[in-house]
């Protein structure tokens, strides 16, 4: 390999998700200091020229290749740990956050049985000696916080009844309150938040279908002023389209940490559901690329390999 096409290979790299172990060890442990010097030269991108005659690393990328090589060992951990346990740290994780991720907490409340949903909430006793609820009251403060807080203390029903005409007249509930809602708050919408946080998915889905035969609208493309409540429809209604959206919005090298940590805890969550199934299914008809091929493209060394080796499972 020519010096240039190796110096671009380190590169890449150095640029992806996670990091390619395996090249550091076969290219770049074989460069004397003059080879170093070269490749900082000829890689602004990662090195500045200091006024005191030297390249220095930059401070963000020094910052963000200390994350990405810890990328493998935050999904090797996650994948070990007990469902429960998984689902607990990823809940205090969210509320500890500056800006608490409320897409970690709908996502998790929204798609697990209720067994598990149940399994998480004891873990989160255990783990933090307090329960999930009381920590969502206290660090959410705004009109979303009585609607998180009943997504993850229910126990939906998961039989297979479903009483349609009920269905249909909660669907006329949605109706008329998507009519009025310049005037009112759609989240703090009593109704609203009763039927979503109580009504099996079956239930729900009902509803979802006759709220389009009524207005000729899909309900999650009707809520789309509502970024919280769109979140909870699809969640409950259509996961693998959620999944599949924060998957094609994560899998870049041009996006913020936090939706690359995304790729990590959807993969890892998704693997021993049925959901990974449908989750390929939905990306490759909406993005005309296999998840399998974007892995490939965007991520590096053994943290593809582990990811690659987590979806072939649902083949």
């Amino acid at each position: 390999m020519s010096e240039a096409n190796e110096f671009a290979a380190v590169t890449k790299a150095f640029s992806g998700l996670g990091v390619d172990e395996n090249l550091f060890i076969s290219s770049l442990g074989r460069w004397n200091r003059y080879q170093r010097e070269s490749y900082r030269v000829s890689t602004p991108g990662f090195f500045n020229e200091d006024e005191r005659q030297f390249q220095r690393w930059s401070d963000h990328h020094i910052l963000q290749l200390r994350q990405e090589f810890l990328r493998l060992k935050d999904a090797v951990v996650l994948y070990t740990m007990h469902p429960w346990e998984r689902d607990a740290r990823l809940f205090k994780e969210a509320l500890l956050l500056k800006i608490p991720q409320h897409d970690v907490l709908i996502e998790t409340a929204c798609t697990r049985s209720s067994e598990d949903l149940l399994g998480a909430r004891k873990a989160y006793h255990s783990l933090f000696e307090h329960s999930i609820e009381e920590d969502i009251a206290h660090h959410i403060k705004a009109h979303e916080r009585k609607l998180l807080v009943a997504l993850v203390s229910t126990y939906r029903y998961e039989g297979p009844k479903v009483n349609d005409d009920l269905a249909k007249s909660e669907a006329k509930v949605f109706v008329n309150a998507l009519k009025d809602a310049k005037k009112n708050n759609l989240i703090e919408d009593e109704e609203i938040v009763r039927i979503l946080s109580i009504r099996s998915k079956l239930h729900l889905k009902a509803i979802y279908s006759h709220y389009k035969e009524m207005t000729g609208n899909f309900l999650d493309e009707d809520l789309d002023g509502d970024l919280i409540l769109k979140q909870v429809v699809q969640c409950l209604c259509s996961p693998q389209t959620y999944f599949s959206k924060i998957l094609i919005a994560s899998l870049s090298l041009d996006v913020k940490e936090s939706a690359k940590d995304s790729v990590t805890r959807v993969i890892v969550t998704r693997a021993d559901e049925n959901d990974m199934k449908l989750i390929k299914e939905e990306f490759q008809s909406k993005y005309g690329s296999t998840l399998a091929a974007k892995i490939q493209q965007v991520a590096n060394g053994s943290y593809r390999d582990f990811l690659l080796t987590i979806i072939a499972k649902s083949d």
